[in-house]
């Protein structure tokens, strides 16, 4: 179908691109061997049974004749073209991944890639972080990725230390009051 008859654009391909947190350029895509599998589970979920799903869907919709009022074809080709997006962009972030263990460091007092950090801000209130991948970041879950400025300012800091964390609205000391890792692979 012509593009001019629909509302779409070129642009869409990189929408997912486009809204992924970047890697710094030099930089590896460190992730965790759950986020890995995680990943790599997404990716064979929409290659295994989501894509063969619409297939049929769209296989059936073009056998009834007219396509260009086939509802069921046009969204099932926008739906085709989003899931293949998809599966490009976790290819190609798989690709760039660099698997790092963090039970390698279990016992250590020292943060690096994968540590769980409980800090206390200067008003006295704990938080606690765990620094993941840029693909795992989760805020809300309290996993932030290794780029952030709090993991950056952390890493290499040992239980006890005090850091400076610089942010928009000021300095703020921290000082690290337990880094924890895995025992094995999580």
């Amino acid at each position: 179908m012509n593009k001019a008859f629909v509302k779409e654009t070129d642009q869409d391909d990189d929408d997912d691109i486009a809204q992924a947190p970047p890697i710094p350029p030099g930089a590896k895509n460190y992730i965790t061997p759950s986020g890995y599998r995680r990943i790599k589970d997404e990716l064979l979920q929409l290659i295994d049974v989501e894509r063969p799903e619409v297939v049929k869907v769209v296989h059936w919709a073009a056998s009834n004749g007219d396509r260009s009022e086939n509802g069921d074809y046009i969204y099932g080709k926008r739906r085709l073209r989003e899931i293949d997006r998809r599966i490009r962009f976790l290819t190609k972030r798989l690709d760039l991944a660099e698997v790092v263990d963090p039970s390698v460091h279990h016992g250590s007092d020292q943060v690096f890639f994968g540590a769980t950090v409980t800090y206390s801000n200067q008003d006295g209130v704990e938080n606690t972080i765990t620094i993941v991948g840029i693909d795992e970041f989760d805020p809300l879950k309290g996993k932030v990725s290794w780029i952030s400025p709090i993991a950056r300012t952390m890493t290499k800091a040992r239980e006890g230390d005090m850091v400076t964390l610089h942010t928009p609205t000021g300095v703020e000391e921290l000082e690290i009051l337990e880094v924890r890792y895995p025992e094995g692979e999580d």
